[in-house]
Formats: structure tokens, C-alpha cells, sequence
């Protein structure tokens, strides 16, 4: 008899860093995560690839390519404040017609295709989920936003919010193919996203509930502004008064216990910039107070996500249908670590908005009329050993946490450990050909219902997965998906990188980095701390070979000092309103605030 198709369920955190789940070293309580890392067929990998930024994963964990090839070569937060990007092919903002979604191809498949969460991949309405795929969906459109959908009373409001903050406050939602006018009162992102996704499942018809599902429940948590419930904050008071270099120092001996990092590991140094916070104790008392309470918030919203995880897989366990589905969580990048407030210009114009407009007190902060991010020191200690965090092509801005956990066949013998780990090397590409296999249906290749399309650059773990049914647990770290050959190309904000088998070269923009170019072992040396550009020549000039065989491929602009600066947040000289869909994010779905002279652009 044949087997069924499995079902898929998959889980995306934001800006969660690599240690910031229990199972991955963590101190923050993520019960429901570690459980599914702990069934007997579940895999942790530690070597897992994404890019550096949110939006760029996305589009890659739904088609199988490259993040410049799919249409979000940047954050589009980014493209639209840079001259440079604006209008070049493969940064169009949104998912384009060059690729073919997951959801498109398991729906025609057979499958059922649900979504609640951030989307991020595409404001107008023709590039909504329900356009790609998903036949129900609630989907928060923009990057971030308040977690409350609390807004401020703008004192005006056609000009206001500050243009950093038009794409980082408002709650934009979408479900299915409405705008929704008017969040509940007592709505929190990731309770909503839960408790929307049990909502989907359960409210599937008896013709619905014969097929196979593919679930995608990408939350918007951790992402700053960091707010979360007092009851859940409550529980880390006082975890974190020593501060982030003895997090970083904790953390990293726990994922040394566990086994995730090797003993000898040399991790990198903590990078720290004029302007930002400097050394914990010299710290004054009362920053130093609210730092560590950034920090609470930030875990109490792992902690709910987790809950919410927990609450879905627990219905899924009620309908008998987990064991045969396949759960995958992830994090799209590594953790954020932007000092906003230590820009030039640009910080003094946030931190007056925020002043003006919120309550960043001590006992207010993760209340809905907060606003606060935690900073590069606490998004180092959940990178650790790795370099840096969000937004660079290093270690710490593309490795991070991957869970999986396969159907379980009634034919298999349950292996006796608790999940295994590898270190194999994947990335997010990888997704899209390892569902298709495991649904058994086929990529189309070069064309989709009339259209040019690019083929998948990912490689199915399905032969990696069946190996591991069949290996002796104690071989499992000696199995690999890609070979030593294989290449894959970063870039983000103007940090670029690229990988053939153990090597690395990685570019790290100043002040954070050298502003050049840099050659890594990263089998040998994963916190990339020591750069071999100058003993390895001839290796490094081939590297950087493919890295412009790559950047011409699939449609890099360049690393930062190739392209004029760019900084988020600012109006770039050629800047277009009508142009400019993330500028009408305060206007989309509310017709009744549409200026006169863009009332036919935007979508209400």
C-alpha cells in the first residue's frame, strides 16, 4: 500500500538568533521546540544557511533560487532608499514572475495550502499569498510592526510617521484577498498567527481534510519593537543583570555540553562601534537596567512564539494527523543587532520620533507604546561563536537554528536516541526540492503555465534522509548534502560572501569590518577569526572568481564602496512616491487617509 503524502508544517522565527531555543543552548524556556528536536527521528543541523535578511530567505525558502534571481535582491526597505538597486531586475520588492512559489506547485499538486504570518514578500495586492499559492491566508505584509497593532496619534498624519518608521509600525494585515480594516483588541502577532492557523485546520471541509496540507507559519517575533505579555517578561526578571558578554560566555559552554560546537572552538571577538554601548560595568545604572530589560522582553517573545508552536502542534496531535507531517523550524536570519540610535542623522531623527511618540520607561518597556530593539552586544551573545549577526554575510548573519522533524512510517524501528544532529552543510534553497520529492511531484523546471521561469539552485535532502534512516546514530555526523564543490553566493546591504566547500571569502563593510575582502576555513575556523588571503593566494583569486561568476549570474549590484551609499530610512535623490509601495503602508485598505494626488496607486 502506498504511502501517504506527507503533510508540511513550517516554522519561521524572526531575527532569531542561533542559540536563542533551549535545545540549541538557550536559557530562554522554548519546551514545545525542544520536544519536536527530541523526537526520535528529529535532526538539529548547526551548519544551516540562509541570508543575512528576512525577505531575501523568504523568497528563497518559497522557490528554490536565489534571492536576486526571485525578486528580493535586497530588503526592500533597503532598495527603496538606494539609487542603486531601484529598478534593477531581481529587486523588484516582491516575488516576481521569474519564479514559481511552493504553495503554486503543492497546490496544484493535491495539496491544501494555509498560511498565518508575515509575508513580507510583496504590499500591492497582486503579489499577496493568495496569489501564490495559498488558497486561505492572514499575512502581515511589511517587514515588522507593532506587536499590539498599536498605533500612535500622530500629530500629522499625512506626513508622520518618520519615514524609518512607515515601514516598521503599522500592523498591515491581509486575509486572503481583503485588507483587514481592524485588528481585535486583544491582539498579539504570534497568539494571532496561532491561533489563526488552528483556525485554518479546523476549519477545513471533508473534501479539504482528504488532501495533504502545507502549513506555513512564519511569525514576526522576535523582531524588534520588543514587546511582549508582562506575565511571560515577568518570568525572566533578573536573568539577564550580568549582562551580554556573560550571556555570550554562558551560552557558548552550553552548546559546547551539547554538543553543537567543538570544545576547542575559537569564537569571535565581540565587535563593538563608536556610539554604541560599550564595556557592561561601565555601563550607568540605569541603562544598564533597561538594557536587561530589552533582553527579558526579547525572551518572553521566544517564550510565547514557542507557546503558540506548542498550542499547533497539540491540535495536530488531537487530529492524529502529526505524525505524518513533516515540522520544520528555522530562523530566516541571524540575529539583529542594529544600534539604530548610533547612526549619523538618521539615529537622532529615530530616537526624537520615538521620544515624541512612545514610552520607553523602565517599567514600560514591551508594553504596546514601547519602542525598543536590544542592540549588537545581546545579538552577539545568541551568534556566538559566529561573527556578527543580521544584515552580514558572516557566520552570524546566515547560520542559524534548523529543526526537522520527518513523518513518521509505522514500518520504521524508532531509533533509541533523541534526535541526532549534523553538521552538514544546506541552505534554504534546499527546501523547495526536498518537499517536492517527499510529496512526490516535480519542479517544472524552465516553465510554468505559459511563463520563462529559473529552475531550483537547492538540492533535495531526501537521499540525505534516507541514509540517516539507515546509519548507525554515531555515523550521522559523517553524512553530507552538498558536496565539496558545491558554491553558493551571499550578499545583503552591500556585505557579500561565498562558499565552496569548507572555504569562505566573506566581505564585511565598515566600521563593522574591514571593508575588503577575507578568506576563511570555516570547517576549521566557523568564528572567522583568521583571515588567510595572504598565505593562501592562488585559492583566494580563484574564490573571488566565482564570487564574480556569481554576482554576474544572478544579478548582485556590488558590495559596499562598488554602489553609492545607501542607509534604510533615508529618501534617496531619485526617490518616487508613485513608485514607492512601502510608502503607502499607513494609507493601504483605509481609503478614507489616501491623499487626493495618490488615490490612484494606492490599494485600498
Amino acid at each position: 500500500m502506498a504511502k501517504p503524502a506527507p503533510n508540511f508544517l513550517v516554522i519561521v522565527a524572526d531575527d532569531l538568533g542561533f542559540s536563542d531555543c533551549g535545545c540549541f543552548g538557550s536559557e530562554i524556556q522554548t519546551p514545545n521546540i525542544d520536544t519536536i528536536a527530541s523526537e526520535s527521528n528529529a535532526i538539529r543541523f548547526t551548519n544551516y544557511h540562509v541570508a543575512a535578511a528576512c525577505s531575501p530567505t523568504r523568497s528563497m525558502l518559497m522557490t528554490g533560487t536565489d534571492h536576486h534571481i526571485a525578486g528580493l535582491g535586497e530588503l526592500a526597505e533597503f532598495t527603496r532608499s538606494s539609487a542603486a538597486h531601484q529598478g534593477q531586475p531581481g529587486h523588484e520588492g516582491y516575488l516576481n514572475e521569474r519564479v514559481v512559489a511552493l504553495p503554486e506547485l503543492l497546490k496544484d499538486g493535491g495539496y491544501h495550502t494555509i498560511m498565518a504570518g508575515k509575508w513580507h514578500l510583496g504590499l500591492k495586492p497582486q503579489h499577496h499569498p493568495i496569489q501564490r499559492g495559498f488558497v486561505r491566508s492572514f499575512a502581515l505584509l511589511p517587514g515588522c510592526a507593532n506587536h499590539y497593532g498599536y498605533e500612535p496619534q500622530y500629530d500629522d498624519p499625512e506626513v508622520e510617521p518618520h519615514r524609518f518608521f512607515e515601514t516598521a509600525t503599522r500592523a498591515l494585515h491581509v486575509e486572503d484577498d481583503k485588507f483587514v480594516k481592524e485588528l481585535p483588541e486583544d491582539f498579539y502577532s504570534s497568539d494571532a498567527y496561532g491561533s489563526k492557523m488552528i483556525s485554518y485546520l479546523s476549519e477545513r471541509t471533508a473534501e479539504e481534510k482528504k488532501k495533504p496540507f502545507f502549513a506555513y507559519l512564519p511569525f514576526s517575533a522576535p523582531h524588534w519593537p520588543l514587546q511582549a505579555p508582562k506575565e511571560v517578561v515577568d518570568k525572566y526578571k533578573g536573568f539577564y543583570h550580568d549582562g551580554p558578554d556573560e550571556l555570550r560566555l554562558k551560552r557558548l559552554q552550553r552548546l559546547k555540553d551539547m554538543g553543537l560546537v567543538d570544545e576547542d572552538i575559537q569564537p569571535h571577538p565581540i565587535i563593538r562601534c563608536e556610539g554604541e554601548p560599550q564595556r557592561w560595568a561601565d555601563m550607568p545604572l540605569d541603562v544598564r537596567e533597561k538594557s536587561a530589560r530589552a533582553m527579558e522582553v526579547y525572551a518572553a517573545m521566544v517564550d510565547r512564539m514557542d507557546w503558540n508552536i506548542g498550542k499547533v502542534i497539540d491540535y495536530l496531535k488531537e487530529t492524529g494527523e502529526y505524525d505524518n507531517t513533516f515540522v520544520l523550524f528555522m530562523s530566516d536570519n541571524g540575529a539583529e543587532g542594529a544600534s539604530y540610535e548610533a547612526q549619523p542623522i538618521l539615529g537622532d531623527e529615530v530616537m526624537a520620533h520615538i521620544k515624541k511618540y512612545y514610552n520607553n520607561s523602565l517599567d514600560n518597556i514591551g508594553r504596546k507604546d514601547s519602542f525598543v530593539w536590544y542592540g549588537s552586544q545581546w545579538a552577539q551573545a545568541a551568534t556566538a561563536p559566529s561573527r556578527l549577526f543580521k544584515m552580514y554575510s558572516t557566520e552570524g548573519g546566515c547560520r542559524v537554528p534548523l529543526i526537522i522533524k520527518p513523518p513518521v512510517s509505522h514500518a520504521e524501528t524508532p531509533r533509541l536516541n533523541t534526535g541526532s544532529v549534523t553538521k552538514a552543510y544546506c541552505t534554504v534553497m534546499d527546501i523547495v526540492p526536498t518537499f517536492l520529492e517527499l510529496a512526490g511531484l516535480k519542479h517544472p523546471g524552465t516553465s510554468y503555465k505559459g511563463r520563462e521561469i529559473v529552475p531550483v539552485r537547492g538540492k533535495s535532502w531526501g537521499p540525505f534522509l534516507e541514509a540517516i534512516k539507515s546509519s548507525d546514530p554515531m555515523a550521522i555526523s559523517t553524512l553530507k548534502i552538498h558536496d565539496e564543490d558545491h558554491v553558493t553566493g551571499f550578499e545583503v546591504g552591500g556585505s557579500g560572501a561565498l562558499r565552496k566547500g569548507d572555504w569562505k571569502i566573506v566581505f564585511v563593510p565598515a566600521p563593522r569590518g574591514p571593508q575588503k575582502w577575507e578568506l576563511f576555513n570555516v570547517k576549521e575556523d566557523p568564528g572567522e577569526t583568521k583571515d588567510l588571503r595572504e598565505s593562501e593566494p592562488v585559492l583566494f583569486e580563484k574564490m573571488m572568481r566565482l564570487w564574480e561568476e556569481y554576482k554576474k549570474d544572478v544579478g548582485v549590484i556590488g558590495v559596499a564602496g562598488e554602489y553609492p551609499t545607501a542607509i534604510q530610512g533615508e529618501k534617496p535623490p531619485t526617490h518616487d512616491e508613485f513608485e514607492d509601495p512601502y510608502g503607502w503602508i499607513k494609507f493601504m485598505g483605509r481609503p478614507e487617509r489616501v491623499p487626493e494626488h495618490l488615490k490612484h496607486v494606492v490599494p485600498v
